[in-house]
């Protein structure tokens, strides 16, 4: 695997995709200072290739970005609304959130191995597991990961990421899977409001309006099914769902900073190896006090929450990882482009009904959500466009003006030499 300078905050499983990037390096190559020789006629042409060259190059590079972009959008908005899916089904047959929230975080063990064995057939410079688990470790201090660390900088995460995944399986047992997936897609604006509060982050007038749209949008979905206990607690679930994965961001950057990608893979693993040692006994007292009960082990439906876990794994490694090769914000939008996606299916599979404020609710929340994705200069850039704009229709009155009264004098000239013969 390639050494990237990027670094990433390792995202909740039902996170949204907001990643924590600090400086990435570019490589600056000095130019060369033109000699005697390139004034002359051969080197212009010479330098001028050499330009088109770096511009056909350059052109390639965005256009395979571009193109991982679409590929890794596709691949979020795919396993992300069909780990939704498959939720939904599994519950027909076996009502336990805890239980499979328990099953699907067990599956985090694998982040790490994954990365190795990345790095293994990438890296130029291959080092052991145990020197690569080593270097990995150093993310969380000096002395490693010890007894101390591990149960103050990664048992609090593993208790937020349990809560978040249990809070979103929940209510999608209580409302439909359109209005959990565009509901959770708030939690961007929570994020940047704890961020403005708790790490002073810098004040955006656009994402504030983006946060009013998300709780203007949270409050039209409410009540597009008028206020009935059963969807308010299901919306309800949601909220606080999307609310815990932003504290999760938060607090990650705010105790831990940013991370490589191999010392995310092993944070992650290490969040699977908590829920294993220490979450286990609740899924255990759940079902002898039959609160989450099933008859018997055949009775489980194996095949959809091995293929729920399975989306969900992939969800979370091409979120974190898939900076690597394309834009973060096109990785957001696979996001927003789930909640038609599963509006299509609900629209067949289930009695939901779009109403006039439901739709206007989906679109108030997407539209707050893109606004998110605006990055912090975009008022520069927007004033620099517009300038650009005007000088441009400027210089094209000047130079008709110009072509008007040089046409004349043109033709004249043109025309003396035959009148002179």
């Amino acid at each position: 695997m390639k050494k990237h300078s990027a670094r990433v905050a390792p995202l909740s499983a039902c996170n949204s995709p907001v990643l924590t990037l600090t400086k990435v390096e570019g490589e600056e190559r000095p130019r060369d200072s033109p000699g005697p020789a390139e004034a002359q006629a051969p080197a212009g042409v010479e330098t001028g290739g050499r330009a088109s060259r770096r511009c056909w190059t350059c052109s390639r590079a965005q256009l395979k970005k571009i193109f991982w972009g679409v590929a890794v959008v596709l691949c979020v908005c795919s396993s992300w609304a069909g780990s939704t899916q498959l939720a939904k089904l599994t519950f027909r047959k076996f009502d336990a959130p805890f239980t499979l929230t328990w099953f699907a975080t067990t599956w985090n063990f694998l982040f790490f191995p994954l990365y190795y064995v990345g790095h293994v057939c990438k890296s130029t410079e291959k080092q052991s597991v145990k020197q690569r688990y080593r270097e990995c470790c150093r993310f969380f201090g000096d002395n490693g990961l010890t007894l101390k660390v591990f149960f103050t900088k990664a048992a609090p995460f593993g208790v937020l990421w349990t809560l978040t995944n249990y809070l979103y399986l929940h209510a999608i047992k209580k409302i439909n899977t359109t209005d959990v997936s565009v509901l959770f897609c708030c939690n961007k604006a929570f994020v940047f409001l704890l961020s403005w509060i708790v790490l002073r982050d810098r004040f955006m007038g656009v994402r504030i309006v983006a946060a009013i749209l998300a709780i203007a949008g949270i409050v039209m979905m409410t009540y597009a099914d008028g206020f009935h206990s059963h969807s308010v607690i299901g919306i309800a679930l949601v909220v606080a769902s999307a609310s815990m994965s932003a504290l999760y961001k938060v607090l990650f950057k705010l105790l831990l900073g940013s991370a490589k990608f191999g010392e995310a893979a092993l944070f992650l693993s290490i969040l699977g190896v908590f829920n294993i040692l220490f979450i286990t006994c609740i899924p255990i007292i759940l079902y002898f006090t039959k609160v989450e009960y099933w008859s018997s082990f055949d009775d489980i439906p194996w095949g959809n929450l091995c293929g729920f876990s399975v989306l969900l794994l992939t969800f979370n490694i091409v979120l974190n990882f898939g900076i690597a090769v394309t834009y973060p914000t096109l990785m957001s939008l696979g996001i927003v482009l789930s909640v038609p996606v599963n509006a299509v299916i609900d629209h067949y599979t289930s009695q939901i009904v779009f109403n006039g404020v439901r739709v206007i609710a989906i679109i108030i929340i997407g539209l707050g959500f893109l606004l998110l994705l605006l990055p912090e200069e975009w008022d520069v850039w927007l004033i620099k466009l517009l300038t650009r704009l005007k000088v441009r229709k400027k210089e094209e009155p000047a130079e008709g003006a110009a072509d008007l009264s040089s046409g004349p004098q043109s033709k004249n000239r043109r025309a003396r030499p035959s009148f002179a013969r």
